[in-house]
């Protein structure tokens, strides 16, 4: 008895001396718990995925073929090396549904819950990353954001489902197919991640408007953000009342998407590989399709890999952009582009300020942007250089995935597959790079933060 209350004591305290190690990274460097978090999340989903039950054969998967699957569900991408729907069984779908689901809470989100499961409080580090994640402009409003986006993803998911059922059900599934179908679809819409639960996905359903358009709203909604989603639902039509934020990703969400399907329809109507030899009303229907998913939805009608060139071109710079700040959403954002244009817009007329709907934009986030920009673009430059050098295959392919991956699109030329074992190894760094956030991940890797306290001399260097 002496020995097993011992060994109990012990235990206990061992569990009492991690919970504080967690409490104080949780606090003072809550950066690198959202990366140890992520990357723990990963490597869980890759041993469930290594189960032989999680195979359609029931036999082991290669271990690359389950890291980037895991690492494609909660990075929310949807770029896959094995196809979904024939080498997953239901349980393996089951279990990638699952981790697209606490992916696309998002990295800070989940290192959160961990800090307030584990001591039941925010550090104020921790609140500044987690508002600066979620775009939360007050400490206060951290905790309860946490449990609002947890909610209110989960009700947007649900309705999603029960619009997409009946649907399914009209198709002649049986009332279990088209409720797992429902559900599969309609987290993986919201999460932008781009996983179907069929071989065929949705290419078998390009002219199905009942289908396609609940799928396009759910991928539209999810890529705005939590708190544009608040933020709009609290103010309804009242635009004025909208938050700076909400103003810039919605109105520049819409013009990309408008943007995007005009150019699709366009470019691509006479192509016989892709839109074709469809009918007018399903050429506008895919068109407007093509224009939502490279912001990061990932889902498609069509060959990707039978788009012409220019179309390819466009593909990569909305997949680049992404979606919105704090969204399932991946690429530099939105508000990113933004703030670029109107400090481009603004330089050029000779303003000081940078404006927008009446508000200044501070330098700050000017600097933020320009970082976020650049980092994002040698972050690519470097993957295609190494995939150029181990794959073989050209640039405009090799270009297409690299965003793709970065921005967590999920859309495909169909190398995936074909790439050395290596080469996917990179797209599974770019995935997770993608989905923290190269910021965030500057700021897990930093050894400390240090704030100057003299200032040296200004004097501007010569530009342009």
């Amino acid at each position: 008895m002496r020995s097993t209350g011992s060994v109990a004591s012990q235990l206990a305290a061992k569990l009492w001396r991690g919970r504080e190690a967690i409490d104080r990274v949780a606090r003072h460097a809550p950066a690198r718990l959202a990366i140890l978090v992520f990357g723990g999340v990963i490597l869980l989903f890759t041993a469930l995925l290594l189960l032989p039950m999680a195979t359609a054969t029931g036999e082991r998967a290669d271990f690359i073929d389950a890291l980037f699957t895991a690492t494609s569900a909660v990075c929310v991408t949807g770029l896959v090396t094995v196809p979904t729907g024939v080498y997953w069984s239901t349980f393996g779908q089951a279990i990638i549904i699952i981790a697209v689901k606490i992916g696309g809470l998002g990295v800070m989100t989940l290192a959160s819950i961990l800090g307030l499961a584990v001591s039941r409080r925010l550090g104020l580090t921790a609140r500044l990353m987690t508002a600066s994640e979620t775009k939360t402009t007050r400490l206060g409003e951290v905790g309860s954001l946490i449990r609002v986006v947890i909610i209110t993803s989960t009700t947007l998911e649900v309705l999603l489902a029960v619009l997409l059922a009946p649907r399914f059900l009209y198709l002649h599934e049986s009332p279990g197919e088209a409720a797992w179908h429902s559900i599969f679809y309609a987290i993986s819409a919201f999460n932008n991640a781009g996983f179907v639960p069929t071989a065929e996905g949705l290419t078998t359903h390009y002219s199905d408007w009942m289908l396609l358009l609940p799928i396009m709203l759910g991928m539209f909604v999810g890529s705005l953000g939590f708190p544009v989603i608040l933020n709009v639902a609290r103010n309804k039509s009242k635009f004025r009342r909208w938050s700076l934020h909400a103003k810039l990703t919605v109105t520049t969400s819409a013009f990309l998407v408008l943007m995007g399907s005009l150019w699709f329809t366009l470019a691509e109507w006479s192509n016989p590989d892709t839109l074709g030899p469809m009918g007018w009303a399903d050429k506008l229907l895919n068109g407007a399709f093509l224009g939502v998913m490279p912001r990061s939805g990932g889902m498609s009608t069509i060959d990707i890999g039978s788009l012409n060139e220019a179309s390819w071109l466009v593909t990569d710079a909305l997949m680049f952009v992404g979606g919105g700040s704090a969204s399932t959403a991946g690429g530099i954002k939105v508000s990113t582009l933004a703030v670029l244009m109107l400090a481009i817009v603004a330089e050029a007329r000779g303003d000081k300020d940078t404006d927008a709907f009446g508000f200044r934009i501070p330098r700050d986030t000017l600097r933020q942007a320009v970082a976020v920009t650049f980092v994002g673009a040698t972050t690519i430059l470097v993957a295609c250089l190494i995939l150029l050098r181990i794959s073989g295959f050209n640039l405009d392919v090799v270009l297409f995935e690299v965003i793709s991956a970065f921005g967590t699109v999920g859309l495909s030329t169909g190398i995936t597959d074909q790439l050395p074992v290596s080469g996917q190894y990179v797209l599974v760094a770019l995935m997770f790079v993608g989905r923290v956030g190269t910021m965030t991940l500057g700021a897990a890797l930093a050894l400390r933060s240090r704030r100057r306290v003299i200032r040296l001399p200004e004097e501007r260097p010569i530009i342009g």
